[in-house]
């Protein structure tokens, strides 16, 4: 859920309203046990308009229950991602409504923890290879996935110095 809060909105805009998000799900489901665990039907049971005043809109709303529904019915199976390669899971995830591949790129990267993704969607990236390279203007994703491809098999190390490089690099 934190990659659809995080989608086209600032790291720390995304964290406020993460921990805003957790606080309503936690406490409206207080009797469903442990604290501090957010679940997939956790999630459902709270109404929508908790998460909306959360920070939500109600369009992330929408892509979150549809995340916690494929989670619960079985269509998309988080145990087995692990085991994909990144083409897999990066299509079983975009196989879902909201989650485009900037999203299923993102998961891998920071929940699976995969060595060799370059999210090409993200403007912060483009922006900092094209300051790194000195271009004139921002590479299209296609032209930056080319000028990386020599970065494998460690382009999430480089789209996280890219990232670094945005928000200190000069303009």
């Amino acid at each position: 859920m934190a990659i659809i809060i995080g989608q086209q909105v600032s790291t720390e805009a995304a964290a406020a309203i993460r921990g805003r998000v957790e606080t309503v799900v936690l406490e409206e489901s207080r009797e469903d046990g442990p604290v501090g665990e957010l679940t997939a039907d956790r999630l459902l049971k709270v109404e929508d308009q908790l998460l909306r005043d959360a920070g939500m809109s109600w369009r992330k709303i929408e892509y979150a229950n549809g995340l916690a529904e494929a989670v619960l019915s079985g269509q998309l199976d988080l145990n087995a991602l692990p085991e994909m390669t990144d083409d897999e899971a990066i299509n079983a995830l975009s196989s879902l409504r909201g989650f485009g591949r900037w999203s299923a790129e993102i998961y891998l990267m920071f929940s699976l923890q995969r060595q060799d993704i370059f999210p090409a969607d993200d403007l912060a990236l483009l922006v900092a290879l094209g300051r790194l390279k000195r271009l004139e203007h921002k590479p299209t994703p296609k032209q930056a996935r080319q000028l990386i491809e020599h970065w494998s098999p460690y382009r999430s190390a480089g789209s996280l110095f890219l990232w670094h490089y945005y928000r200190g690099a000069p303009a």
